[in-house]
This record gives structure tokens, sequence and C-alpha cells, in this order.
């Protein structure tokens, strides 16, 4: 409500009118109250003065004193705008007990307004006043016999204020009890009870719910929420929909939960339905569109997913950015790099942004185009640092992916001048200068990193395994390393480099488990490289050779793999 005061205080000081024409206005809105029915009130300058005083106090941030000059006001003028006002400041000032005396006055001035009962009854609550509640309440079921089912189920919002669960469910069930031939009355308690910790109990009321109401979507929804078991609760969910298949809530339920337990095909068969009973209105039905999409990719349908993905910019999708994001990712899959240049170009800022521009830039390399991936970058929007950073980090794989570590360190470099405490360019330039044999500027770069960021377990990893990999420093190698682990217990390039470690310490046994272990997470070459060395120290050459070629049939190109091959079985 707009407070009243404010016009008062244009038409008597800010035009510079006099009280008299305060007073000329106060009597024409006595008149237009007598009309609407309120209160007729003489504004005398005692009158206006408190007014003023109370929203002076208020703009003053007094407002435990402006609460309690409103309540004053309200008592005497009994206006329901002036009592609205009361309880509104109360409330902000967190005067809790002021705020129920308004609320009560308010619910005794305007009987009939629904905003001032629930006001009242939400105080009562968080008073935790639960007698008087139910005792109004009760009274208030009454009234309109008519709306009885719609009544019951706004019993738990009313009381959301209450923090006694327990009690305020004893309150329910209490108030429900002569209405338990309504299935509206066993949801209200089958809320109450789950509010107050007690699922079983809530369990049984929504099913007596669905007892009186078999095809009640709500009722099966909640009863399916408060099942622990998830295969009952998903079995349970199924049988309902099977019995009601226009139940769309229902329905986009099980969908989602076929889509957590990672049970893809069937649920995207649930939305294909869903889908079928939206036709009539695409855009409404967007979320399931989307939902479609994503599952078609996940299933690799991608002919699906592009037809879905379309649909969704045809109709504008909240999720727009996203959508134009995955079709480009699907026209890079398929090679058609003008298309994906041009989805990937229409990315806006947000969360899909800067990968978008990466892969743009990747598309342009693809094409042969590495001066233009590069400029796509620079020119790249970023909103902070850390997003600079990133790109520089992007253009920096470009270049080391295109055979020019050099210059992809320098971009890297000239990035830390401006930015000397950045930790993923302190990261990444260091691993490029170890690439470029600066190993002093490696371990400089590492120990800045590990100053600002000490449980960097990457960092920490890296340092110690350079030590390792050059055999030398290995007690403090293994510090290093043993951290890391410690900060990221299953990386498999941390298992890695403690596996050299200890091959390193001529450990054979122990590198071969540990080793094995990081090669099941990540049959990454680098791992397959030094899991097959150590099974050609061991004398299983046989083993070395399978492990090494699977290697290097996935990674022909690989480096660290080629010349393990070639030192040990040339």
């Amino acid at each position: 409500m707009k407070p009243l005061v404010p016009l008062l205080v244009a038409a008597a000081f800010l035009t510079g009118g006099s009280l008299h024409a305060a007073e000329a206005t106060g009597q024409a809105q006595q008149e237009d109250a007598a009309i609407a029915g309120l209160p007729s009130v003489e504004l005398t300058p005692k009158l206006l003065y408190r007014f003023l005083l109370a929203e002076i106090a208020g703009q003053r941030g007094q407002m435990g004193i402006s609460a309690e000059l409103y309540l004053d006001l309200a008592r005497e003028t009994r206006d329901p705008r002036v009592i609205h006002r009361a309880t509104e400041i109360a409330l902000h000032s967190r005067r809790i007990e002021i705020a129920v005396q308004a609320a009560q006055l308010w619910n005794e001035v305007e009987p009939a307004s629904n905003q001032a009962k629930q006001t009242y009854i939400g105080l009562l609550a968080a008073q935790g006043q639960y007698a008087e509640l139910k005792t109004l309440v009760a009274a208030l079921l009454t009234v309109e016999p008519e709306q009885i089912g719609p009544n019951l189920l706004h019993l738990n919002r009313l009381f959301a204020r209450g923090g006694d669960r327990k009690e305020i469910r004893t309150v329910i069930d209490g108030l429900t009890e002569p209405y338990l031939q309504r299935p509206e009355a066993h949801y209200a308690r089958a809320i109450a009870a789950a509010e107050a910790h007690d699922k079983a109990g809530g369990r049984s009321a929504s099913e007596r719910a669905l007892a009186l109401k078999p095809d009640w979507e709500a009722a099966a929804l909640l009863r399916s929420q408060l099942i622990e078991d998830r295969a009952e609760a998903l079995a349970l969910i199924s049988r309902f929909v099977a019995a009601n298949p226009n139940a769309r809530d229902a329905r986009l339920a099980y969908a989602r939960a076929l889509v957590s337990e990672k049970r893809y095909q069937e649920a995207r068969q649930e939305f294909a339905i869903l889908l079928d009973q939206g036709a009539r209105d695409p855009a409404r039905n967007g979320d399931v569109i989307f939902a479609v999409a994503v599952l078609s990719l996940q299933l690799n349908d991608t002919a699906e997913a592009e037809t879905q993905l379309k649909r969704l910019v045809d109709i504008g999708h909240v999720e727009i950015e996203k959508v134009r994001y995955y079709l480009g990712q699907i026209a890079e899959d398929k090679r058609q790099w003008d298309e994906a240049l041009q989805w990937f170009g229409q990315v806006g800022r947000g969360e899909h942004y800067l990968t978008a521009r990466l892969h743009g830039a990747n598309v342009l390399v693809r094409q042969g185009q590495l001066d233009a991936a590069r400029s796509y970058l620079v020119a790249s929007e970023t909103g902070s640092a850390r997003e600079r950073a990133q790109l520089l980090t992007g253009e920096a794989q470009l270049l080391r992916e295109a055979g020019h570590p050099a210059e992809a360190h320098a971009v890297l470099a000239a990035g830390l001048e401006a930015q000397p405490d950045q930790p993923e360019l302190l990261y990444e330039t260091a691993l490029l200068a170890e690439k470029l044999g600066r190993i002093d500027e490696l371990e400089s770069r590492l120990r800045h990193l590990l100053k600002l960021q000490p449980d960097h377990a990457h960092a920490l990893n890296a340092l110690g395994y350079s030590f390792a990999d050059r055999n030398i420093r290995l007690p403090e190698a293994r510090t290093l390393i043993e951290r890391a682990l410690e900060l990221a217990p299953n990386d498999p390039f941390i298992l890695d480099s403690k596996g050299w470690l200890l091959f390193r310490l001529g450990d054979l046994p122990a590198a071969l488990d540990v080793l094995s272990t990081a090669f099941g997470i990540r049959p990454d070459p680098e791992i397959a490289a030094h899991l097959g060395e150590v099974l050609w120290t061991l004398g299983r050459q046989s083993d070395a050779l399978v492990t090494w070629e699977k290697a290097r049939r996935d990674n022909p190109a690989n480096e660290a793999l080629a010349d393990t091959i070639k030192r040990l079985a040339p």
C-alpha cells in the first residue's frame, strides 16, 4: 500500500501550500472515504503531525518507533489502509507483538479480507499461539462450505511461519478431523507429517488421499516423494502413469526420475509422449522439447537432437544460448565448418560464451586458419581477468597443438605480465616451460602458484613429477605427490606420478600396482608409456608391448609414448 502522508505533504508543503490547503485535501478525502465505505476521519493538525512523525521515523531507520506510532494511529482511525501500513512496518522492524495487534485489528475492521486473515494466522503461527489458531481457522473453514477442498489444501501454507512443525501437524490433524471423507484433508495431513519429518505418516496419509481420489496427480507425486527406496518410488509413479496416461505432471516427474537413474532411452520415450500431448502449443512445451534434445545427444542420436534444438530456436526458448552452443557442437562433429562457426558465433554472453568462442577458434584451425583463430579469440569479449586468462590459455593450446610451443609460451608469458598472480596462467606457463626445457622457470612458476594457493593439487603434482621424471630430489617429490593425492585421491595423473616415483625408487611391484590403477581410471598414452616401462623392467615384455600397441593405436601422435617405445623396443 502506498503511504498516505506523502500526498498530504505534497499538498501542504512541497507546493508551498498552507495547512488550510492540507485540511481541504483532507475534507475531500473524507468524502471519498465515505463513498468507498472507509471510516470518515477528520484530518486535524494533531493527526497530521502524528502521521508525519511516524513516516519521518521510518525514513530515518527508526522502524520500531514508526511501528508504535502507526499502531496508535491505526487504533484511532480504524482505517484499513492505515492498519495495513502499521502491520507492514511492524513486520519490517521485526516487532512481532505490534504486528499481531495490528493484524488482529485489521481482521476486526475488514473481516472479509483474505490478506488480513492470512497475515494474522501467519503471525499467530510464528508466535506459537496454536490453540487460538485452531479456533480461528476452524471457524474460517465453515464460512465457505463450497470452498472446503481448496481451503484444506491451503492449510499448510497458512502455517508456513510456524516453527514447531510437530505442533502444527497436531493442529492440522485436528482441523481436518471433520473432513476425513475428503481427499484434500488427507493430503493436508500428509504434507504436515512430511514437514514434521514423519515420512511414513505422510506416505500413509497420501495413500488414503489416493484411495479417495485414485487419479489425483498431486497425491501420487507426494506419495512417491515420501518413499525412500528409489526403485519402489519409480515403480509406483510408473504404475500411476500407466493407469492415467494423460497425467502430464506425473509423467514429467517419471521421465525426470528415469533421467536421474540414467535410463535415458526410457526417459526419452516418456518425453516423446509429452511432446505429442503438447504438440498444439510448442511454446509452452519448450522444456519438454529441450529434454528430448539433450537426451538425444546423450544417446548419440544427433539427428533427433538437431531437429528438436532447431525447434527451440524457432520458439525462442529461454535456454537459447545453450541451444545454439549444442547446435554448434553438432555441426562441428559433422565437419560442417561454416554452420558450426555460425552457431558458435551466435552464442551470447553467459555460461557457454567462452567455450563457444574456443570451439569456434578450433573450427578455424581445422580449416587451416590458425591466424584467424587467434584473432577470433583476441576479439572475444571478456568480463573479468579470469575470462581473459581462459582465452589466452585457449590460444596457447591452439599454438601448442599446431607445433608452436615457443609462441604458445610467449602468449602466456605476456598474459602473466598483466596478471602476474593469475593461477591458470602460472600453471599453464609452467607446463610449457617444461616442454621447452626451461626447468628453472617451471619450478619458479609453480613455487609462486603454490605460495598463492598451497592446496593446488595439480601444481603440487606437476612439481613433484618434474623431480621424479628427472630422478632428482625424490624425497621432496614424494612429499609433493602424496600431498597432491590427499587433495585428489583418485586423480589418474597424480596416481601416475606416484607410480613413476615408485619406479624411480626401485619399488617395481608397488609401481605396477599404482600405475595399473591409474591406467584403469584413464587409459592415457603417457600413463601407458610408464606402465609399459615398468612391465618391461619386470621382464614382462609381451605385456608391455600389448599395452603400448593399444595406446599407440588410439594415440598415434603422442610423443612421450613414441619415445618410450623407441628407447626400449626399437
